[in-house]
């Protein structure tokens, strides 16, 4: 049982340690937080220091110790001010800086929690007097193994919920058997070590990782005191409060019930009068045996039970049932109100049905790892000294496997249209791709659990029943059980994953593909250009460094030749002023903007400056929307 288990948790933590460090490691930013602008603007030349960063984010952010830092062009740390709220603004975030700046280029790198529990980070650039001749790359300084132990940290609580929940559902109300089976309550209590262990796991590590510092970040007490400040940490707080609580509900659920007060033991009866001389010879022999063997009989009376043992079986029956089910939901609650469902769109909506979704995979999870290491497995290998029965466990978690999936499906099609918005984010994304990867496991998993569900129906009319199924059959049963067991791990992490990707709706940018046409006033001072346009794409299209390839194309669609481009990049806040654009030609007619930097999202304008002759010089803009 417990290789078994070993082998799960390898799983688990295999298939997190390859999600997260081909997804989070390449990507800085997973969060759903975005930053709208900033003060001073990317790339912008000012003529003396200004006195203060300011940076607007589209949701409420938690702001720490390394939230500003601002670099020199040598990669050297400069003194500032601590980070605060700008106007008591929960989005906002300032410092000051200090006078006197030398002239040359800074880089202000930022990382801050957004809402959602995730870590945002990024950095842009502005220039004092000159900009400088090289800036150094500006690297978050951040552990690797951290968001890897934190992604760890989170599919352990995962699968220990599903043992929690599914596997106690399973052992206490499904499986008959399962209360006095002792392999039974031990996957559910390693169940709640692994809840636990990933609870705190997440808990510790969320310091160094909001700070971006390293592991040993783990014990600073003063870390810990940030997180426990934050929605996060009070969730994982409460988290471990209910574990504790569904802990002591689970061990009085299995313990037995104690006997009733009016039962007696007692070594042998009188027989009755009539009984054979052989009849009586045989119950004394037999009586015999037990007192030499240390059994005593216990007899009951046929009186009425006390009113304190029918108090206790109603308390188990009906109060240990309701507990249990408000400590279910709060449960998953913990993860919901600190994660991506309390932010964005139809949060009112996105909160319950979120929670049913995980709730639902941790019963069928939970409840299908139970039925395989303690019902089909053992009934499958036929041990005549252990004896398992399929009845009814496995007709029961059929009938709730079914109820879960059709929960499954109807609030992950919410969901997937909630956090992903378009057809096009599916596969420009990475959460977009990882929710595609889980739905191809997902519909695996359903084409194991409907052949399942044919053995159980065809078996089901059998009059022997289930038990009675040829040997063959049950082979087929156990490979099939073990198949949904290993693909539902897989989900699992992959669903571990997701938790801390940003949302594709979020994250998506569609590649800019505009085409304006050639202004027709200056079009007859270059031979080719009447009737021609100017066509732009721009990818990613997105706050950051984009490419924008440029064509200039005549009227029969051939690329013309100019003498040169210029670009600049236009906001509509006429506060902000225009970014200079390097435009360089790529061949004759193309031309490429190889790090044009965009500081923020929203609607901007590429003006490009076209020179057709020794003097004449025409603009042409074109509109776009960056995300």
């Amino acid at each position: 049982m417990f290789t078994r288990l070993a082998v799960i948790a390898l799983l688990v933590t295999g298939g997190l340690a390859l999600d997260i460090s081909s997804v989070a490691v390449t990507h800085p930013a997973y969060a759903h937080a975005y930053l709208l602008e900033s003060s001073p603007v990317d790339g912008q030349v000012l003529a003396r220091t200004p006195a203060e960063v300011r940076l607007r984010f589209n949701e409420s952010v938690n702001l720490g110790q390394r939230s500003i830092q601002l670099l020199d062009v040598t990669g050297k740390k400069l003194a500032l001010g601590a980070s605060d709220y700008s106007d008591g603004k929960a989005n906002t975030a300032r410092t000051s800086l200090p006078p006197g700046l030398a002239e040359g280029t800074y880089v202000v790198a930022w990382r801050v929690t957004s809402a959602d529990s995730h870590v945002v980070s990024g950095a842009f650039s502005f220039s004092v007097g000159h900009p400088s001749s090289m800036a150094v790359p500006v690297e978050q300084d951040v552990d690797p193994a951290v968001p890897i132990v934190d992604a760890v940290g989170r599919g352990l609580a995962f699968l220990g919920v599903a043992l929690v929940l599914g596997g106690a559902l399973f052992v206490a109300v499904l499986w008959p058997a399962g209360r006095a089976d002792r392999r039974g309550r031990r996957i559910v209590w390693s169940g709640f070590a692994a809840l636990t262990a990933g609870t705190v796991v997440v808990l510790l590590v969320q310091g160094p990782y909001a700070e971006g510092t390293s592991l040993t970040g783990v014990f600073d007490p003063g870390l810990l005191g940030a997180t426990l400040s934050t929605r996060l940490g009070q969730a994982l707080l409460a988290r471990l409060v209910i574990v504790l609580a569904l802990g002591v509900v689970f061990g009085i659920a299995v313990r037995p019930a104690p006997l009733p007060a009016d039962t007696v033991a007692v070594r042998s009866a009188p027989l009755p009068a009539d009984t054979g001389a052989a009849e009586a010879g045989a119950a004394e022999a037999g009586a015999a045996e037990e007192e030499a063997a240390g059994v005593t009989r216990i007899a009951v009376r046929p009186a009425p039970l006390p009113a304190d043992v029918g108090a206790a079986g109603t308390t188990r029956r009906v109060a240990l049932p309701a507990f249990a089910a408000v400590g279910a939901v709060a449960l998953m609650l913990t993860w919901t109100l600190a994660d991506h469902a309390q932010t964005g769109v139809q949060t009112w909506l996105a909160v319950p049905a979120t929670s049913l979704h995980l709730l639902a995979m941790a019963l069928w999870l939970g409840g299908l790892i139970l039925l395989a290491a303690c019902v089909v497995i053992p009934a499958g290998r036929r041990e005549p000294t252990r004896a398992v029965s399929l009845e009814p466990a496995l007709r029961r978690f059929s009938l709730l496997a079914q109820i879960c999936f059709a929960v499954i499906a109807v609030t992950g099609l919410y969901l997937a249209w909630r956090q992903v918005g378009t057809w096009g984010a599916l596969g420009g994304t990475d959460f977009g791709r990882l929710l595609l990867g889980k739905l191809a496991l997902v519909l695996a998993v359903l084409a194991l659990a409907a052949g399942a569900r044919r053995f159980v129906r065809r078996r089901g009319r059998e009059p022997l029943g289930l038990d009675a199924a040829p040997s063959a059959a049950l082979r087929r049963l156990r490979r099939s059980v073990a198949g949904e067991v290993v693909l539902g791990i897989a989900v699992l992490s992959i669903t571990a994953v997701l938790v801390n990707t940003a949302p594709a709706r979020a994250s998506y940018a569609p590649p800019v593909d505009s085409t304006v046409p050639f202004p027709a006033a200056a079009a007859d001072a270059l031979p080719g250009l009447r009737g021609g346009s100017v066509e732009v794409k721009i990818e990613p299209a997105r706050l950051g460094g984009n490419v924008a390839d440029i064509y200039i194309n005549g009227r029969d669609g051939s690329l013309v030749t100019v003498p040169e481009v210029s670009g600049a990049l236009e906001s509509r806040d006429r506060t902000i002023p225009a970014l200079p654009v390097k435009v360089v030609a790529a061949e004759p007619g193309h031309y490429v903007a190889n790090s044009m930097s965009i500081p923020y999202p929203g609607d901007w304008v590429l003006r490009l400056d076209i020179r057709i002759s020794d003097f004449d010089e025409t603009p042409v803009r074109v509109p776009f929307t960056a995300r």
